[in-house]
């Protein structure tokens, strides 16, 4: 924390507090910090401090002459114009800037009268994120630690810790109780006896873990609201396939390239045996070491050594092929059955620039990319500098299920490239679903994960439903996990996760905990919405289903933008038309059996029309039965067969009484879904059909439809949250096709993954048919049969 004073001014800092309390992993740190203006005119006071790039702040104030002034948090973007404005009007403002690679700088400054005193109070909230298995901590001066769980070891650490120094650090720890402190006078914090100068020049870094248990888990219930901590101890690691794209353009010279051997050689050395390797070496060409995956043995592991000793930098840069290479690689090997099928598959590339070679277009190169990919395998971004647009790498490998990192430029580069390696090597479940009862909770944050590896952690939190909170309690602790696991079989396992009581564990700290969960909750899902605020929509799924329920899903972010059209019984509407393929798709409506006076009458979708011109295909689709014509042949099923039927260009999977899923080579796939829902209590039954784009990239950029319209991507940005008019719902503002409209967040039941009992995926949606997210109107895709082109 810095308070600085312009040159000639007689001002004074009298009074720094940092406090820092983690409760379950969840930090509440306070900053308090007071100065007085000995002067005898007015001056300006900036108060600077560093936080973590991963905390919100909840509260900012300033406390002058006894009136109290309540900062208001804006966006990025907006706050950033409002501070430039304010200081140029000479008003007091404040703004969050990146600081170093884990810390941002928050500024502000304000003028204060003669003899006046102010003081600045800054509250920020972050979750730890375990990594390498342990929570890392950055403060200053003092922190307490609450972990339920039991804390298995503490240690505290700091660069400018000198032996004079290190008595000072105070750490009393008991089962589920750690007090650290750190608290050096202004003489000893002095470079020298009078010096200005500090010689607390660096972070305290606090570094713990909790005692993992075996089972599902730690659940933890407060308020109305759980936290569910997952991270099963002695799993065995899933061997991986792994393909590493390295840039060695000419950007690359000097320290970089150098750092790059050094760090690939020890982590070639860190491949366990089971795995397989390929080493792609890219500048405007593209140069592999094999042309297929190696199996890590000590003799590929020496010659990949030696092959990447001699990597010399030159060229220019094609992102572009080079990905693509590492795709096409991992799926040959797919194809060749070369490796065996429960393996994680993961590309790692490597770049300091940006592509100015072959494709250029960094959204057509996030395009091409996911594409290629598929949904099948995780793309982690190593972003080495400055000059790397690290944003085209954030978003292209979160679009793949994977990460981005920045690699600063320094002397431990090498370090921090084995580093970010080191925390994706050893996956241990791939595909994880934590699931809980449907009538015990709701408004569950993110509970999908494409892997969980070795050291990490997940964590899931929501709020108990409004029935009694005894009865809910022992619903929720029934958890079900849908998983990946190990190269053997799936898993599905059902359990009880471990239920602290915090009541007994700190019975004198009520404070602490009082609302730690909800905040917990509130905390992960705006970081979950803030990380889909802006987003080039890039679609991997597209499906309707239900009343009926149109849903666009968004890659790898567990979130979507949906919207219902209400229509009348035997309207038919066209969801997707490609004039190219002359593939099309429309839907007819029916509506509920028996028909409500005065009452909520549901529709559905109980047809589907499906034709593809160049393949000569129809499928007629009722909740009845499935007629196919292909090449002048008619095949009649029924939903109560299973088969499989496989032509030159299409495969049909029917799945008894569930669904059928069709692939048209080199064109399309999709799943129609058959539901049926019951009403028990009025011993009443509905048959409808569902629709589930699996894979449409090879459609034609012309493609459109209520569905297919959004085939190829859409920008949008969410701003503006807010409190919806329900309780427990959040509104919005989102810009999308030129228009500004309100959204509310929504869940929707999606069942590709689980026919039978669906997924819930958090949605923004759009009232009034979608309007301003659809081109024109609903009534727009209205055509006049089932088999009708409209192209």
């Amino acid at each position: 924390m810095d308070i600085k004073r312009q040159t000639g001014t007689e001002q004074g800092v009298y009074s720094v507090k940092v406090d820092c309390t983690v409760m379950s992993r969840f930090a509440h740190t306070v900053m308090t910090s007071r100065a007085l203006n000995k002067a005898n005119s007015s001056q300006e006071i900036f108060f600077d401090v560093e936080l973590p790039k991963t905390a919100l702040i909840v509260n900012f104030s300033m406390q002058i002459d006894g009136e109290v002034y309540v900062g208001e948090v804006k966006e990025k973007e907006k706050a950033k114009k409002q501070y430039e404005k304010a200081v140029s009007s000479g008003q007091t403002a404040g703004l969050v800037k990146v600081s170093g690679r884990k810390m941002e700088t928050f500024s502000v400054s304000v003028n204060i009268a003669a003899k006046s005193n102010v003081t600045f109070i800054l509250t920020y909230e972050e979750l730890l994120q375990r990594k390498l298995g342990q929570y890392e901590i950055l403060t200053r001066i003092v922190a307490n630690i609450y972990e339920a769980q039991g804390i298995a070891f503490v240690e505290a650490t700091a660069t400018f810790l000198s032996n004079e120094l290190l008595p000072l650090v105070d750490k009393t720890i008991s089962d589920n109780k750690a007090h650290i402190s750190f608290s050096p006078t202004l003489e000893q914090q002095r470079k020298c006896p009078g010096c200005e100068g500090t010689i607390i020049d660096g972070d305290f870094i606090i570094k713990y873990d909790v005692k993992q248990k075996e089972g599902l888990g730690e659940l933890q219930i407060v308020n109305g609201y759980f936290v569910h901590f997952f991270a099963p101890p002695d799993l065995p690691r899933v061997p991986k396939n792994v393909v590493f794209v390295i840039d060695r353009s000419g950007s690359m010279s000097g320290s970089k390239i150098a750092q790059t051997r050094y760090a690939l050689v020890a982590i070639l050395n860190d491949l366990h045996e089971e795995d397989h390797f390929a080493l792609i070496l890219f500048d405007d060409k593209i140069t592999t070491w094999k042309e297929s995956l190696t199996k890590a043995t000590h003799r590929y592991v020496t010659e990949a050594i030696a092959y990447i000793r001699k990597l010399k930098d030159k060229g220019s840069t094609n992102i572009n092929d080079a990905v693509l290479k590492a795709v096409n690689m991992l799926e040959k090997e797919r194809r060749d059955k070369n490796l065996l099928e429960r393996r994680a598959d993961m590309i790692i590339l490597l770049t300091d620039g940006m592509p100015n070679s072959g494709e250029s277009n960094l959204k057509t190169i996030q395009e091409n990319v996911r594409s290629a990919i598929g949904g099948k395998m995780t793309l982690f971004s190593l972003g080495f500098g400055n000059d790397v647009d690290y944003s085209f790498l954030d978003v292209m490998s979160r679009q793949n299920k994977g990460a981005a990192r920045r690699i600063f430029e320094g002397s431990d580069a090498a370090v921090q490239l084995k580093g970010f390696y080191e925390e994706v090597a050893s996956p241990l479940l791939l595909e994880v679903d934590l699931r809980y009862p449907e009538q015990a909770v709701v408004s569950v944050t993110k509970n999908h994960y494409s892997q969980l590896f070795n050291g990490s952690e997940i964590v899931v939190a929501g709020r108990l439903t409004d029935t009694p909170l005894m009865s809910a309690i022992p619903a929720i602790k029934s958890l079900i996990f849908l998983l990946f696991l190990q190269p053997e079989e799936d898993f599905q396992v059902q359990g009880k996760a471990s239920v602290v009581n915090l009541d007994v564990i700190y019975p004198d700290q009520e404070y602490i905990f009082g609302d730690f969960s909800e905040r917990l909750w509130a905390y992960l899902t705006i970081q979950q919405l803030l990380e889909n605020r802006f987003v080039y929509l890039n679609v991997v799924g597209h499906l309707l289903d239900g009343d009926p329920h149109f849903m666009i899903e968004l890659p790898g972010r567990d979130d979507a933008l949906c919207f219902n059209i209400n229509d009348k019984p035997g309207t038919i509407l066209n969801l997707v038309r490609d004039p190219k393929s002359g593939f099309v798709v429309n839907g007819q409506i029916i509506g509920k059996k028996k028909i409500v006076q005065d009452g909520n009458n549901h529709t559905y979708f109980g047809r589907f029309g499906i034709i593809h011109q160049k393949l000569g295909l129809r499928l007629e689709l009722s909740t009845r039965d499935i007629l196919v014509f292909h090449e002048g042949k008619q095949i009649k099923l029924l939903w109560s067969d299973t088969a499989s039927i496989k032509g030159r260009n299409v495969d049909f999977r029917l799945t008894k009484d569930c669904s059928l899923t069709v692939t048209l080579r080199h064109s399309v796939r999709f799943m129609v879904i058959r539901h049926t829902k019951v009403w028990k209590r009025r011993h009443e039954q509905q048959d409808y059909l569902g629709f589930y784009t699996l894979d449409s990239h090879h459609l034609s950029a012309s493609v459109h439809g209520l569905l297919g319209q959004f085939y190829h991507g859409v920008e949008f940005e969410v701003t503006q949250l807010h409190p919806g008019e329900v309780q427990e719902k959040t509104d919005a503002t989102m810009y999308v096709k030129g228009q500004i409209l309100n959204v509310t967040r929504h869940w929707q039941k999606d069942f590709s993954r689980d026919v039978k009992n669906g997924e819930n995926i958090p949605c923004w949606f759009f009232n009034n048919d979608g309007v301003g997210l659809i081109d024109g109107r609903a009534s727009d895709y209205t055509v006049s049969g089932l088999f009708k082109a409209a192209f």
